[in-house]
């Protein structure tokens, strides 16, 4: 019997073309890929399930089938070159400290490692002060993708050394496409007025 696996992470967008409702982001930081012109930290703000996580996530995949220049298999996870922290529950300096310690290590393949820390506005200030340095000085192999659904709890001096992407609620009509998206891959009839109340009741 074939493991069961939730439609949430089963369609959880893969690649900048499946990113739903966020294209102007998506499509900046592709160009920013393609002219080589990468900030090393960001910061991606919004409300929950817009697609904060997916994107750091793909943007850390690109980055790093951008650098070995080559074919590559889509399902590729370059698990050795993204690292990703929940600073919901590692929110301490010790974990800060390992991060950073990690942090002066190159990659081993390619160019960049990439750390991805979610739910950033829950380090203590210990932590957001210890991990400031390395901010401010980062090796050149070092990419940090910060996300929070807070913005006001991150410190000042944290935002003013990212770039800062604020990403919306997405709308009624981009929900609705893809519902009818995975819908037809499901097999599954389903009324559009339906898909609409579904949409509405998601609140973007």
């Amino acid at each position: 019997m074939e493991n069961f696996i939730v439609s949430a992470r089963k369609y959880r967008p893969t690649t900048w073309e499946s990113v739903v409702g966020q294209k102007p982001i998506a499509d900046t930081l592709k160009t920013a890929i393609s002219s080589n012109h990468l900030a090393q930290a960001f910061l991606f703000t919004g409300p929950r399930g817009v697609g904060k996580t997916t994107t750091a996530r793909i943007l850390a995949k690109t980055i790093n089938k951008n650098d070995l220049k080559e074919e590559v298999s889509e399902d590729e996870d370059f698990a050795f070159n993204i690292f990703e922290l929940d600073a919901a529950s590692n929110n301490s300096v010790e974990g800060i400290r390992q991060l950073i310690d990690q942090v002066r290590i190159p990659p081993q393949i390619g160019s960049h490692k990439v750390y991805i820390i979610d739910e950033v506005h829950m380090l203590s200030t210990a932590a957001f002060n210890a991990f400031l340095k390395t901010l401010e000085e980062p090796p050149e192999h070092a990419i940090f993708i910060l996300a929070t659904t807070e913005k006001h709890k991150v410190l000042p001096t944290i935002i003013s050394r990212c770039q800062v992407f604020d990403f919306q609620r997405i709308s009624i009509s981009d929900i609705v496409g893809y519902l009818q998206h995975i819908a037809s891959k499901e097999g599954i009839e389903a009324e559009e007025s339906a898909l609409h109340i579904i949409a509405q009741k998601a609140d973007g």
